[in-house]
């Protein structure tokens, strides 16, 4: 049985991004759980093929945050 989800519609922004970080945590606490489909593996194994035939294109996380900043500027 689906539980009520009635009252999560009428709360306000903060209290949904609350419970959004709370859900999230629950799942992060134990990843196992979590399903993960084939085409995500295929997906995520291609990548890494591809990273490690051209390495030179791995950028670091700091400068993947500047491009996403500066993207988020530019809108």
């Amino acid at each position: 049985m689906a539980p009520d989800t009635s009252s999560i519609f009428s709360l306000g922004p903060a209290e949904k991004l609350q419970l959004v970080e709370d859900l999230w945590d629950d799942l992060a606490s134990n990843p196992s759980a979590v399903p993960v489909h084939d085409w995500q593996i295929a997906l995520l194994n291609d990548r890494r093929a591809r990273l490690e035939q051209m390495p030179e294109t791995a950028i670091s996380w700091e400068e993947m945050q500047d491009r996403l900043r500066a993207l988020n500027r530019g809108h």
